[in-house]
């Protein structure tokens, strides 16, 4: 009786880990308690409508996520706020994902937020602060989720990427820029602070004084600046859209070559490092581990490679 308990156990285990891990990741930052209406947000952001957010999930397991507003230099629009949160629900769900690559359409990445949109829901008949705080808070809720995403995540950096665009890219696991691309966080001129988490994140990333520096001095930050303060990994050979995403293609699957279910406990152990402290990040590796030890990889592995050589 023993022997036959341990496999469905097992089993048992695995399916409770693995709810536990996708309850991790979909917790919402904000929440009623917060006075967040994520419903009534949704509503008032759809009113200010224009450009897309579109995702293509190929074969080898890599994701395109294009924002795709040329017109704007690929502002968000209200209803671009809501469809990015409908693309990473749908990343979330897509289980052989390994990586992901964010781009702009028209050879620029992303110019932040639509002006027209703040200006309209800064002048509308309800609390300015109320509105703007609750666009904060939805922008944060979806690029941490963003940014927990069991995939190796790079945003390609052509042409500009300003204010929420350069916020966008700290959402992701790398950066690769373009030459002449630049990435300025302009928000002091905008007399604002960032608000979709980049502020944090920068400050993770390059440290507070180099973070201090790009904030106060809202500077322009070219791609060997990048590559010298860690914000970027590798400035790409081309400035043309179409090859620089083949070359991007290129870069990043260097390290999503490998079975999917390897890739991604790989991701999700990176991530409780990062955000854990030290205990329930050990402890969170540990279940991770449990979820890959003894898998078809692993035993693949073994049996590949029986010698240390």
């Amino acid at each position: 009786f023993p022997e036959m308990a341990l496999p469905l156990w097992k089993n048992v285990l695995q399916t409770t880990k693995k709810r536990i891990l996708q309850l991790q990741r979909r917790l919402s930052l904000y929440n009623g308690a917060h006075g967040y209406e994520e419903e009534l947000i949704k509503k008032k952001l759809q009113q200010f409508s224009g450009g897309s957010i579109n995702l293509s999930k190929e074969d080898n397991g890599i994701g395109i996520l294009t924002l795709n507003n040329p017109k704007l230099m690929n502002a968000f629009t209200g209803t671009m706020m809501v469809e990015l949160q409908e693309r990473v629900t749908e990343l979330e769900n897509w289980k052989d994902g390994k990586g992901l690559i964010i781009h702009g359409a028209g050879n620029t990445f992303c110019s932040g937020s639509d002006l027209n949109a703040v200006k309209e829901i800064s002048n509308s008949q309800a609390s300015i602060n109320e509105d703007g705080m609750n666009m904060c808070m939805f922008m944060q809720n979806t690029l941490t989720r963003l940014m927990r995403l069991p995939l190796i995540s790079v945003a390609l950096v052509q042409g500009k990427a300003f204010g929420g665009g350069a916020e966008l890219t700290t959402a992701c696991d790398f950066r690769l820029m373009t030459p002449g691309s630049e990435i300025r966080f302009v928000h002091k001129h905008m007399g604002l602070v960032p608000g979709w988490g980049g502020a944090a994140r920068l400050v993770r990333m390059v440290g507070s004084g180099a973070a201090l520096q790009l904030l106060g001095g809202a500077a322009r930050v070219d791609p060997e600046r990048a590559l010298r303060l860690g914000l970027s990994e590798e400035t790409l050979p081309s400035a043309d859209e179409t090859t620089a995403l083949a070359e991007a293609r290129a870069w990043l699957s260097q390290y999503t070559d490998g079975p999917a279910t390897v890739i991604r406990a790989l991701k999700k152990v990176v991530t409780a490092g990062r955000e854990l402290p030290l205990e329930p990040a050990l402890r969170t590796e540990k279940d991770i581990f449990g979820t890959v030890w003894g898998g078809p990889a692993n035993l693949q592995a073994l049996v590949r490679r029986p010698k240390h050589k």
